[in-house]
């Protein structure tokens, strides 16, 4: 008896305690972020407080799950759309855009604040011309390289196809590894890939994909060719190294380049914060003029068309986007932002700068390839037998497949 009292005494205590914490909140509205950068929840964490600190009508919560695009997809499943909810322009925001989970943000004063290109990205991306996403933050694809080997062999930044290749053979004669390449992780295999495909077959090439008016086997020969030519420039032992391995080798100098994105500095700083890099955009062809940079949005920021707080999820973002906060964000996560006016300052990307102040980007070719073509692993066979037709009719196969089933 005196068991069950006290029992009943500790689920006593539990309630008023919970009581009291909820009559603690019951003041302040709370709105769930949710977003799938695990690199990035440090920083999104400090914001948030800071936001949370500023004002005592809005509570923000971040959740940050692992693998949170397969999280985000089941809570959709389930109706339990996040207020708010951070992500890349991939395939995978096409289709919950298209689904209409998204607030409709098209004549949105937010959208007024950022860089129009990116915009559009997005348009893009989605294949609509509402607005559902907010571009927050974005990043680049390209080549770093150790300024330090460069000014040892006496090499230049490439501008073209040809010299990117004479630049890599001078640094193999040398006796240094050319390419620190990683593909032990599929995803790696797509950063040329990536570079290749937007500058040499642009984005249209996917509209005009999805309406069945062209195919990989058609346009892609001299893509693939140069997919394989990056492969004679490595370390020998590509496939069985990933990207934590490259970071820490290309931080030690293990190499005169680095085919990588800018979120990769801090990481390589990690291991080494002398690291002396510099970055240019991966040369695809030989006019200089006609290559543009890889950039696309890392992070935007898109409101449930079913949050009970559209307001206050509008109120959280338009502080993430003030100019001060944005060049926080963007100056620990080493990312360029959409907001006019707001320039990142680290050394290593300078040379990436006059490229985004002149427009001359373009998004990454995968983002608008469906999950399910399953491009990374295409990509890492691909490599590894080096069978190009075989290579091409899979992309055109596993297209298909997906396109039956939308």
């Amino acid at each position: 008896m005196k068991l069950g009292k006290y029992i009943a005494a500790c689920l006593l205590t539990v309630l008023v305690l919970t009581a009291c914490g909820a009559k603690e909140e019951s003041g302040r509205v709370q709105v769930e972020f949710f977003q799938n950068k695990p690199e990035a929840k440090g920083s999104f964490d400090a914001l948030i407080e800071k936001f949370n600190s500023s004002q005592s009508e809005i509570k923000v919560v971040q959740v940050n799950p692992p693998d949170a695009e397969t999280v985000l997809k089941t809570r959709v499943v389930k109706n339990d759309i996040p207020d708010i909810i951070g992500m890349g322009a991939t395939d995978t925001y096409s289709l919950l855009a298209q689904s209409g989970i998204f607030m409709n943000l098209t004549d949105n004063p937010l959208l007024s604040q950022v860089d129009e290109t990116y915009v559009q990205m997005l348009k893009d991306v989605a294949g609509m011309d509402e607005v559902t996403g907010i571009p927050y933050s974005t990043n680049a694809n390209g080549v770093m390289y150790n300024t330090e080997i460069f000014k040892e062999l006496g090499l230049s930044v490439p501008k073209t196809w040809d010299e990117l290749l004479a630049t890599a053979q001078k640094a193999k004669d040398a006796g240094k590894i050319p390419f620190y390449l990683t593909y032990k992780d599929d995803w790696q295999t797509v950063l040329p890939f990536n570079a290749l495909a937007s500058n040499l077959e642009g984005i249209e090439f996917y509209m005009q994909r999805r309406e069945g008016t062209v195919t990989f086997a058609d346009k892609y020969q001299e893509i693939a060719e140069k997919q394989l030519a990056l492969m004679d420039y490595g370390h020998g032992d590509n496939f069985g190294k990933n990207y934590a391995d490259g970071n820490r080798e290309f931080a030690r100098g293990e190499s005169a380049m680095y085919i990588q994105g800018t979120w990769a500095i801090p990481e390589i700083r990690k291991a080494n914060p002398d690291a002396p890099i510099g970055f240019f955009p991966l040369p695809t062809g030989n006019n200089p003029e006609e290559n543009k940079l890889i950039s696309g949005v890392d992070t935007l920021l898109a409101i449930s068309e079913d949050s009970k707080h559209k307001e206050e999820a509008q109120q959280f973002i338009q502080f993430l986007l003030e100019p001060e906060n944005s060049k926080q964000y963007i100056t620990e996560q080493t990312l360029f932002s959409t907001v006019e006016g707001v320039t990142q300052d680290d050394p290593a990307v300078a040379e990436l700068l006059p490229y985004l102040e002149r427009g001359q980007v373009i998004d990454f070719a995968d983002h608008y390839i469906p999950a399910a073509v399953q491009l990374n692993s295409v990509i890492q066979s691909f490599l590894q037998n080096r069978d190009i037709d075989g290579y091409l009719k899979k992309l055109d196969t596993e297209w298909d497949k997906v396109a039956d089933r939308r």
